[in-house]
């Protein structure tokens, strides 16, 4: 099954343009221009092309690249790159893959597109293309995320329309940002999912998470496990705390730490569960009156 298109999706960012023929320097028939770009597919010198800085993706798969190269080798590049032109060379906007795969093979040139946009339309661009081909790890995406809010002031609101993704799917990628470097590291090289990150962030402070982080990856501890980790750490902790409380707090066990992370889902912010024995307090943090907003909103509040 096909998946839907994301955003403003690949569709709108090759439209007008069918598959090329595999012809190793001529384009046997050029796609017709689209009406209101003007845009060709034209063929250009594989040493001319130049990556972008803002492209999300970090990690290229040996692998993967040489199995492109392989299809490229018997089918040619059937969708041209997307480029931009930037002092004497084209910039890459889309098709990365394509143009490392190219150099695998040593091709004397590609087929482009060159396209006018500004450095926000190319990260757009380069998120939806990764996005719709799943090719960007959790904290590639986070990152591409940020650097939208933080470089061109977009709400998570609007990231997530120009993404296609729910706002909620925003804000938890973005979470992953707060955890400390060493944790990061395990995410990015797959010896920690996303599941257990997302459980990792429940614990307060760098130390305990990357003790944490450490401890599920040594002990090959799944999501749930991890969850019964997580609980004996925070009861451990609040015991130490509490040694000299008459009336110590009930430990939070794994139920309720799921649904604290639930919580933190469901709002795209800090959520703190306090219980104890039928009773406690929900505790749910935002840092702008932005993230206020959004949370009234979910609640169904009018702060009017």
């Amino acid at each position: 099954m096909s998946k839907p298109a994301l955003g403003r999706g690949l569709g709108a960012l090759l439209s007008g343009t069918p598959p090329l023929a595999p012809a190793p320097v001529v384009v046997a028939a050029s796609p017709a221009p689209a009406p209101d770009r003007g845009e060709r597919v034209q063929r250009v010198a594989l040493n001319r092309i130049r990556p972008s800085a803002l492209q999300p993706r970090k990690d290229f798969s040996a692998e993967s690249l040489q199995e492109l190269a392989d299809s490229i080798r018997e089918q040619g590049i059937v969708q041209p790159l997307i480029v931009r032109e930037r002092g004497g060379f084209f910039e890459l906007i889309a098709g990365e893959r394509r143009w490392r795969a190219a150099q695998l093979l040593n091709l004397p040139e590609v087929p482009v597109i060159a396209r006018e946009a500004d450095d926000r339309a190319v990260l757009e661009l380069a998120l939806i293309e990764n996005l719709q081909r799943e090719n960007l790890n959790a904290l590639e995406e986070a990152l591409g995320y940020a650097q939208l809010a933080e470089q061109f002031h977009l709400t998570q609101e609007e990231i997530a329309v120009k993404v296609g993704k729910s706002r909620a799917a925003v804000a938890n990628a973005t979470r992953l940002l707060k955890l400390p470097p060493p944790v990061q590291s395990l995410l990015r090289d797959g010896r920690l999912s996303v599941g257990h990150a997302k459980v990792i962030l429940g614990l307060p402070d760098e130390e305990s998470q990357t003790h944490a982080a450490e401890r599920v990856v040594k002990e090959g501890l799944n999501v749930r496990q991890t969850e019964g980790l997580l609980a004996k750490l925070q009861a451990r902790g609040k015991t130490s705390a509490a040694a000299a409380a008459p009336r110590a707090v009930v430990p939070v066990d794994s139920n309720l730490a799921r649904l604290e992370e639930k919580m933190r889902e469901k709002f795209g912010t800090k959520v703190h569960l306090k219980y104890a024995q039928g009773k406690g307090a929900v505790e749910i943090s935002f840092f702008s009156d932005e993230e206020l907003q959004r949370v009234l909103e979910i609640l169904g509040i009018n702060a009017d």
